[in-house]
């Protein structure tokens, strides 16, 4: 009876241990489970953690009519069964929009058929024109001009605002290298619309300032060495805003990232002030000038700033000379003064032609130096020659007027308002004359562009030199 009671005895402690084994096994285990999957108590306030970086995302208000402006959009909304919320959340691939920018690269014109088909009188009025087109006359410009809309598309694209608009993509009909068979003289063709280049002052000629618009520059690329002590109408504004640059500079509360573009812009008002000191320039509202853009100063057969150039449009043909340079990307650009004169409506912010209507004719290598104020008669004679050299013309060029105004002396003083013994007072020099402003612009009707805000002006779209 004893043995039995001690080998039972045995039996239990031995279950007794292998339970508190277990159970401390079984405890173990379960801690390990808490610590790896339990959300972690933290005391006090918690140490931020850096942020991933991410893609970047559109925030706030964004005007899709704008943004979004003269490109067709196609848009789909695509899911996919995700993870819990707060998962995809932290994710940056749960929510993507994928951007796909589709353009058509447009064939120029080759025939005089299809150069007739956008200036019905072009064949007309330069009947030598036809003799001059070769089996492939398109010049290598027209595909270096789309190729670089093409880069610069691709380079914007994640900034859509900053994107061409469709008008200006498609601004070029055609790029034609022309020479006539008997003179040789060598012709650039170009088919486009017209935009308006407002640029330019020349205080020997113009000493009062003009209501200048927005994105205004005071110097265009054709320039001579002054001739008179005349101050620049725009100089004193231009030293003001170097002044305020300067002045912010000089803060001890300005950041890092701030001092590196004051620098910048600091070092282009210095240049600029230099420049409006010792040089006079064309003036948009008052000189017949085009702008070409500044890849085809380069090549084979350059155009340079000063060379000889048609403009026609209509039953008319205007001669003009190369006064600017403009952006890579964009065709047609003609000053004030030839965009008046086409369309009576035209301004600062409402182009002439909207249209790709208007033919460019430029005579490379015909550019004469030293360069000085513009001599109206001059043009019109070079010209005149220049097209007799391609076949002739059928009508007579256009003939420019001078329309700067000349210094008109003030009234003097009658004697009897002059106290004796006092000498009258010199007469000063008044100027009548002016740009209109954008609050006098109104519409142009079908053939013009609707009027551009002044901030409309500074937006990229926009023909304006950088």
């Amino acid at each position: 009876m004893g043995k039995i009671r001690l080998r039972t005895w045995r039996r239990l402690v031995l279950v007794l241990f292998a339970a508190i084994f277990a159970a401390i096994v079984y405890r173990w285990i379960s801690l390990e489970r808490l610590q790896r999957f339990a959300p972690i108590e933290i005391s006090g306030t918690p140490t931020p953690e850096p942020t991933a970086t991410r893609p970047p995302v559109i925030t706030g208000k964004v005007d899709t009519a704008k943004l979004f402006n003269g490109i067709t959009l196609h848009s789909t909304v695509e899911t996919t069964p995700g993870a819990d919320a707060a998962t995809e959340r932290i994710q940056p691939e749960s929510y993507v929009l994928d951007l796909k920018l589709l353009a058509h690269v447009p064939s120029p014109n080759k025939t005089i058929e299809e150069l007739a088909k956008v200036s019905p009188q072009l064949p007309t009025l330069l009947p030598g024109l036809t003799s001059m087109l070769s089996v492939d006359p398109v010049s290598p410009l027209f595909a270096q001009l789309y190729d670089t809309k093409i880069r610069i598309l691709r380079e914007n694209l994640g900034r859509l605002d900053l994107l061409l608009s469709r008008h200006n993509f498609f601004d070029c009909q055609t790029v034609l290298q022309l020479q006539h068979f008997e003179t040789h003289r060598k012709a650039l063709l170009l088919q486009a619309e017209m935009d308006v280049d407002a640029d330019g002052s020349d205080s020997d000629r113009l000493p009062a300032g003009t209501d200048a618009p927005a994105n205004f520059k005071p110097a265009t690329s054709y320039r001579w060495e002054k001739k008179t002590d005349a101050p620049n109408p725009y100089l004193a504004g231009t030293e003001q805003r170097l002044k305020r640059a300067e002045d912010e500079y000089a803060l001890a509360s300005t950041a890092p990232a701030r001092k590196r573009d004051l620098r910048n812009a600091i070092a282009e008002l210095r240049a600029e002030i230099g420049t409006l000191k010792k040089f006079s320039f064309l003036i948009g509202a008052t000189d017949p000038f085009i702008v070409v853009p500044g890849t085809f100063t380069r090549g084979p057969d350059p155009v340079k700033v000063g060379d000889y150039a048609l403009v026609v449009f209509g039953d008319a043909i205007y001669p003009v000379i190369v006064g600017d340079v403009g952006p890579n990307d964009k065709v047609g650009e003609a000053s004030l003064r030839i965009a008046k004169e086409l369309n009576a409506l035209a301004t600062a912010y409402n182009r002439p032609v909207s249209d790709l209507k208007v033919s460019y004719i430029i005579f490379p290598g015909t550019v004469e130096k030293p360069f000085g104020p513009p001599d109206l008669d001059k043009i019109h004679a070079r010209c005149e020659t220049l097209v007799k050299e391609i076949g002739g013309a059928s009508v007579p060029l256009h003939r420019w007027e001078n329309i700067i105004p000349s210094p008109t002396p003030s009234p003097s003083p009658s004697p009897s308002s002059t106290p004796s013994g006092t000498p009258s007072p010199s007469p000063s020099p008044t100027f009548a004359f002016r740009v209109e402003s954008p609050a006098a612009t109104r519409s142009a009707g079908s053939t013009t562009a609707p009027a551009r805000s002044p901030a409309a002006s500074r937006n990229p779209h926009s023909k304006r030199k950088p």
